[in-house]
C-alpha cells in the first residue's frame, strides 16, 4: 500500500504542476496539496512501519476528500465541458480527473484495508 500511495501522490502532483504551468492559475496547484500528503504518507510508511497503518488511514482519508471535492465541484460541470461552453474547461477537467485518480486510490486502499483485516482474522 504505501508504493501505491507515492505513486498515486506523485500521479496527483504531476496533474497539479501540469495545470499549473497550461494555466498559470495557482488554484491549478490544488491536486498537489492532496498528492504531497498521499506521497509523504506513503513514504513516511515505508520508513516507520509501526505507524504504517495510521498513516494509510490518512491517505485514505485525503483520497475520499480528493474524491469527494475533484467530482463534487467537477461533475456538475459535465454537461458544459462535454457542449464546450464551460467557463474554465481546463480547471473543469481537472477536477473530475483529480476526483476520478482520488476514487481510485480509495477503492484500492478500501480493498488493501479488507484484504489485511482478513489476513489478520486468519492468523
Amino acid at each position: 500500500m504505501p508504493t501505491l500511495a507515492i505513486v498515486f501522490g506523485i500521479i496527483l502532483n504531476a496533474m497539479g504542476f501540469g495545470a499549473f504551468v497550461a494555466s498559470g492559475a495557482y488554484t491549478s496547484l490544488i491536486p498537489t496539496g492532496f498528492g504531497t500528503i498521499i506521497f509523504l504518507s506513503g513514504l513516511i510508511s515505508v520508513f516507520a512501519p509501526k505507524i504504517r497503518m495510521h498513516l494509510m488511514h490518512v491517505a485514505a482519508l485525503v483520497g475520499l476528500l480528493g474524491t469527494l471535492g475533484g467530482l463534487g465541484m467537477g461533475l456538475p460541470k459535465l454537461g458544459a465541458l462535454i457542449a464546450g461552453t464551460a467557463e474554465r474547461p481546463l480547471a473543469s477537467g481537472m477536477q473530475i480527473a483529480m476526483g476520478v485518480v482520488c476514487l481510485v486510490f480509495l477503492v484500492l486502499c478500501v480493498k488493501s484495508f479488507i484484504d489485511a483485516r482478513r489476513a489478520r482474522k486468519s492468523e
